[in-house]
C-alpha cells in the first residue's frame, strides 16, 4: 500500500490548530477559512490535546462554579426539548 504524504506543512498545522486552542474558535469556522475538512483539523486539535494535556492550567473555583452552571442549564435545556417533542408528536397524532 502506499504512503500517504503529508499535504500540510507542520507550522500551518499549528497555526490552525492554535486559532482553535488560544481563541476558542470553533473547529468547523477554522476548517472553512483553511481550506481543511473539519475532521482534518479535528485530529490535529486532538492530537494537540493529548501531547500538551498537562501544560493547560487547573479550573480557577469560579471557573468550576460556572462550568457546573452551565452544565445544569444545558441538562434542563436538553429536558425540555424533549418534553417539547413528546408534545409536539402527542398533538400531531391527536389531530389526525
Amino acid at each position: 500500500m502506499a504512503k500517504r504524504q503529508n499535504k500540510y506543512s507542520p507550522e500551518f498545522r499549528e497555526a490552525a490548530v492554535r486559532e482553535v486552542i488560544d481563541k476558542s474558535r470553533p473547529i468547523a469556522d477554522v476548517a472553512r477559512e483553511n481550506g481543511l475538512v473539519a475532521q482534518t483539523l479535528g485530529n490535529w486539535v486532538n492530537a494537540w490535546r493529548a501531547a500538551h494535556a498537562g501544560d493547560e492550567p487547573p479550573l480557577t473555583v469560579s471557573e468550576r462554579a460556572r462550568l457546573k452552571e452551565l452544565e445544569r442549564v444545558v441538562r434542563e435545556l436538553r429536558m425540555e426539548n424533549e418534553f417539547l417533542g413528546k408534545a409536539t408528536a402527542f398533538f400531531a397524532k391527536k389531530q389526525q
